[in-house]
């Protein structure tokens, strides 16, 4: 995969794609990143990317001709998708990384100032994205959150393959509590259902936690899911020892 990243301050992203799993997957040749800054394709002497908007009011907004520029020079064959990070933009979700993991060719242009010439969304991005209804300086963070689960997503970029396929949202729900050594420490002990050795019972035990977490914490994703058969069975009895806890604490 290749990944263009078009920003004003090419320097942010430095540490981040060089660390963890984006500068192991680099050096493993699994993406190839390069970072521009689209100052360099400013027609003006000065390098002048933004100008006031038509219309008049407060801020600064991003000129068309720099990106279209930027974007017009990468190299030929198969049309990128063009991600611009702005909040209007879809929400990003899971779904939308594993869509984008997809892909051979990503391009992110990162804006700053009051926002981007409209010609710049009509004309020139095929996706805008936003990972949360607030506001950031500009969308080098936003890109760099995007970026980071769909790499994650590459054949061959996390150690244990299963970690990307287990993770919340992937399957829909939230994810199981871990534990790892000791089995109790200050009293606090591992279940001993993760200490018996039967795969099954765990997959149980995992598959009902994710359900207890998710119907707690995030009940709007199960309204989402299409439950199976185990699922149903396992809600039920999360429902019934709910009644028992209730019980047991108007007795008390």
């Amino acid at each position: 995969m290749r990944i263009d990243i078009f920003t004003l301050f090419p320097e942010m992203f430095a540490g981040v794609l060089s660390s963890s799993i984006l500068g192991k997957a680099r050096e493993k040749e699994l993406v190839d990143f390069q970072v521009t800054n689209f100052r360099d394709f400013s027609e003006s002497k000065h390098g002048t990317v933004d100008d006031t908007p038509y219309g008049g009011g407060g801020g600064m907004v991003l000129k068309p001709e720099p990106l279209f520029r930027a974007v017009e020079a990468l190299p030929g064959g198969k049309k990128p998708r063009v991600i611009l990070m702005c909040p209007q933009g879809v929400t990003y979700n899971q779904s939308l990384a594993e869509e984008l993991a997809q892909e051979e060719h990503l391009v992110f242009i990162c804006g700053h100032y009051e926002g981007y010439d409209e010609r710049i969304r009509e004309h020139l991005v095929t996706d805008e994205i936003s990972i949360g209804d607030y506001v950031l300086t500009g969308g080098e963070l936003a890109a760099m959150v995007v970026i980071d689960s769909v790499v994650r997503l590459q054949p061959g970029a996390l150690g244990n393959q299963t970690s990307a396929v287990e993770d919340s949202f992937s399957t829909g729900l939230l994810e199981y509590p871990h534990y790892t050594r000791p089995a109790e420490f200050r009293g606090w002990k591992v279940p001993d259902i993760l200490l018996s050795g039967h795969h099954a019972n765990i997959e149980r035990w995992r598959l009902k936690e994710s359900l207890r977490r998710t119907k707690a914490r995030r009940p709007d994703l199960l309204s989402k899911l299409e439950l199976t058969g185990e699922m149903k069975k396992l809600l039920a009895e999360l429902e019934r020892e709910q009644g028992q806890e209730k019980s047991a604490e108007e007795k008390s």
